[in-house]
């Protein structure tokens, strides 16, 4: 892993992988060295007449367990000795190695770091020259996690999505969801750079702070003039200033609960409705998709299903305005869809 983000360090980005528990690679290592323990005591055991023991008399298989720890360990009392040749022969060409990987494995936690190292350093740097045409998800709160889950829904894959939080804890859920994850603080250029935002196709902003939204944007539109950006804000008067700083498409949290809140006051089964068009993949699902040339020329009702909207010129014009009486090539259609029919689509941009 890379340093954590902090005073002049870099962003420190985290990679999904598999991950063995400490105690179980404690254990795992403890099972390797008793194991060539084993091995050089049934060695020496078998071959005991060739070993002199200095108290005299021969070796017992307690004898054989204390030479074998002695040597393995590389201490060496040197009271019991190999004196034929198939003994020495055999301390040649296997006590000798096994004592060399005993001492591995008693290191192994200082070498699997430096290893471990190695090799995420290789990950991140084989993902950096792969990544591009992603989407960057800034803030992996309540927002960003459900905006994440919609994502994936509509088909986008988890390795096209990255993650960017100032929490090294949220991130590390957001690695064990099989996401990438960036450590720091989203408004800084070296962090956004970090997770690729120059390359990226889509940016969300889904800070909990609209002033941090704001500095989010611009710095996300200045590495990337040409990413499409979506944003989140609380409160409706910081709508025209996302605006301004490069968002496309500016969503108000609050306000937007408020109203369904309300609708569900006074009409609870079209509260359900939005509720359910709101999670991409359950029940009905609104879509956008071409025109095709069969329904150029025709109305919208003329459609084979439910269109409720029709983007023209980068306009959302509602199904009754009179210009959808006539539908044109590039025009875009906002249908529902049951959600067993829904296919994925490319975002408009």
């Amino acid at each position: 892993m890379s340093a954590g983000d902090g005073a002049g360090g870099r962003p420190r980005v985290l990679l999904p992988s598999a991950r063995t528990g400490p105690m179980r690679a404690v254990l795992q290592r403890v099972g390797v060295a008793f194991a060539l323990l084993l091995a050089v005591v049934a060695a020496v055991y078998a071959d005991r007449d060739g070993y002199r023991d200095s108290a005299g008399g021969p070796l017992s298989l307690l004898d054989c367990f204390y030479y074998a720890t002695v040597s393995v360990s590389t201490t060496g009392y040197g009271d019991i000795t190999p004196v034929s040749p198939f003994a020495r022969l055999i301390n040649t060409i296997f006590i000798t190695p096994v004592r060399v990987l005993f001492l591995i494995v008693l290191v192994g936690t200082t070498l699997e770091v430096l290893a471990e190292r190695t090799r995420a350093d290789w990950r991140e740097s084989r993902w950096r020259a792969r990544v591009r045409d992603h989407v960057v998800v800034a803030g992996y709160g309540t927002k960003g996690r459900s905006a994440v889950k919609s994502l994936l829904s509509t088909g986008v894959d988890r390795d096209s999505v990255v993650v960017v939080d100032p929490d090294p804890r949220v991130v590390a859920e957001a690695a064990e969801a099989g996401l990438v994850g960036v450590v720091g603080d989203a408004t800084r250029r070296s962090v956004l750079r970090q997770a690729g935002v120059h390359r990226a196709r889509e940016v969300i902003v889904a800070s909990d702070r609209d002033d941090t939204a704001v500095l989010i944007t611009l710095t996300a539109r200045q590495l990337n003039p040409g990413a499409g950006i979506q944003a989140a804000v609380r409160e409706s008067e910081n709508v025209p200033l996302l605006r301004q700083s490069g968002a496309d498409h500016v969503i108000t949290s609050s306000e937007a609960a408020g109203r369904l809140l309300g609708v569900a006051t006074s009409q609870p089964y079209v509260s359900e409705v939005i509720e359910d068009l709101l999670e991409q993949g359950s029940g009905l699902d609104l879509v956008q998709r071409d025109v095709t040339p069969d329904e150029v020329g025709g109305p919208i009702g003329g459609v084979g299903e439910p269109a409720i909207a029709l983007v023209r010129d980068g306009r959302t014009l509602p199904y009754d305005d009179a210009a959808c009486a006539r539908l044109q090539t590039g025009d875009r259609l906002i249908v529902a869809r049951s959600s067993h029919r829904v296919t994925r689509d490319a975002p408009d941009q």
